[in-house]
């Protein structure tokens, strides 16, 4: 059985996670199959927030750009859209993709957005999964929305990885040890596995009214379903933390098979299969 996850993110150590997936080429390549499998909730949130046409949006850990992608369209042409990434590598491939789209309303930045100065204050503040690496999640969410103006809009899609345990069977022995080595990975990596449920303190402890909140989950039991081979992918780039961490071997997560191997488990215990968590927040600054 998993080990209990569910301490209070305001644990956090005074440096930002191990970002637990890695910084490499194969990443990039996840997280844009990541957009696939998560794009239609951010999409709802974003909506759901009141994100529009005309909207100036800063956009926290853009990674390979799918996000800002999504706003970009959101805001329309008279819109902007500032993305923000620490891994000034990754925004290559962002900065590459808004122009294959077309998209001259997009600005990638390489660096650290709570110690930005902007000259100008943003309509909305997005982010998907990047809390949960920060040191102080709280904090660093109270520094991320002094970019807003007031009345700005603060939207937040975080995994919580602490009901992850709630899924474990006795008939699905593997997805059981998977679900075992996401927990122990990100636990070692300093990762805050409940930062899904904690966006209500991080909104609140900001100043913000309490934010409107939905639990979701990707899941699947079709043949074709292609969260299988996004688990895969996930687990590609796990691999070498859970070597080094010295909690699974290569040979022992087998990514080659991974796949096929989710797949022929829940046909077998007639199990749908969970992908991880999230919960969606978002909430505006008083005026």
């Amino acid at each position: 059985m998993a080990k209990d996850h569910s301490e209070n993110y305001s644990h956090a150590s005074n440096h930002d996670a191990t970002y637990t997936l890695g910084r490499t080429s194969h990443e990039t390549t996840r997280l844009i199959e990541q957009s696939r499998i998560y794009g239609e909730s951010t999409r709802r949130l974003c909506k759901r927030a009141g994100i529009a046409e005309g909207m100036r949006v800063l956009e926290i850990g853009s990674g390979a750009g799918d996000v800002a992608l999504t706003l970009a369209e959101l805001v329309g042409p008279t819109g902007q859209i500032v993305g923000v990434d620490v891994n000034a590598e990754i925004l290559d491939t962002a900065r590459l993709r808004a122009t294959e789209a077309g998209l001259q309303h997009l600005e990638f930045i390489a660096g650290d957005a709570r110690t930005f100065a902007f000259s100008d204050k943003f309509d909305a503040i997005v982010g998907r999964f990047v809390l949960m690496y920060m040191a102080d999640p709280g904090e660093a969410f109270a520094k991320l929305i002094t970019h807003l103006k007031p009345g700005g809009i603060a939207a937040f899609q975080e995994p919580e990885y602490t009901l992850y345990p709630a899924f474990l069977h006795p008939n699905t022995p593997l997805m059981n040890q998977l679900i075992t080595w996401i927990l122990d990975v990100f636990a070692h990596s300093d990762a805050h596995l409940n930062m899904g449920i904690g966006l209500y303190q991080a909104f609140v402890d900001a100043g913000l009214p309490p934010p409107t909140m939905h639990l979701e989950s990707p899941i699947g039991a079709a043949k074709t379903w292609a969260g299988y081979r996004y688990m895969a992918t996930i687990f590609q780039s796990l691999l070498p933390l859970l070597e080094k961490y010295g909690l699974a071997t290569a040979e022992q997560v087998d990514v080659d098979t991974l796949a096929a191997r989710i797949r022929q488990e829940v046909i077998a215990s007639k199990r749908p299969f969970f992908l991880p968590l999230h919960v969606t927040a978002h909430s505006r600054l008083p005026t």
